[in-house]
């Protein structure tokens, strides 16, 4: 079988883990702003550790009807997500397009760094579901 070149490698796809893991079962016990909040951290961090620009995120996006938005400004941009009504992994698929819009990155390089801030952003969900999993911390 013959090995693809570097030009047609395939595009990653979202990762499975992605679609069980980064919602708890309870999506009321955490917000969706608070999991918006925790993954642009976690996204912005990793860009950050590509040497790419780490953007702000924010929502609403100010356009009406538009699920995500990228402002460019002379130090870095702004990228805004709707999250109300849509399934998390969605959201999370907008933040890390719009990093890679952002930086304005080409086929392998985006590919690549699509790929890592995934893995990023399933870690942390993975880490947040665990933290879920053992109940709310009790401070005496």
């Amino acid at each position: 079988m013959e090995q693809p070149t570097p030009l047609r490698q395939p595009i990653p796809a979202v990762p499975d883990a992605v679609v069980g893991a980064v919602i708890p079962a309870d999506s009321s016990a955490r917000p969706a702003t608070v999991m918006f909040a925790e993954a642009a951290r976690v996204l912005a961090a990793a860009a950050r550790s590509h040497g790419l620009v780490a953007p702000s995120f924010r929502t609403p996006p100010r356009l009406l009807g538009l699920d995500r938005t990228v402002r460019r400004h002379p130090k870095g941009g702004s990228i805004a997500v709707r999250v109300r009504g849509r399934p998390w992994p969605a959201v999370v698929a907008d933040m890390i397009d719009g990093v890679v819009a952002l930086n304005r990155l080409e086929s392998i390089r985006a590919n690549r760094v699509r790929a890592d801030l995934w893995d990023a952003a399933v870690a942390d969900s993975a880490r947040l579901v665990g933290d879920h999993a053992t109940g709310p911390r009790r401070v005496a």
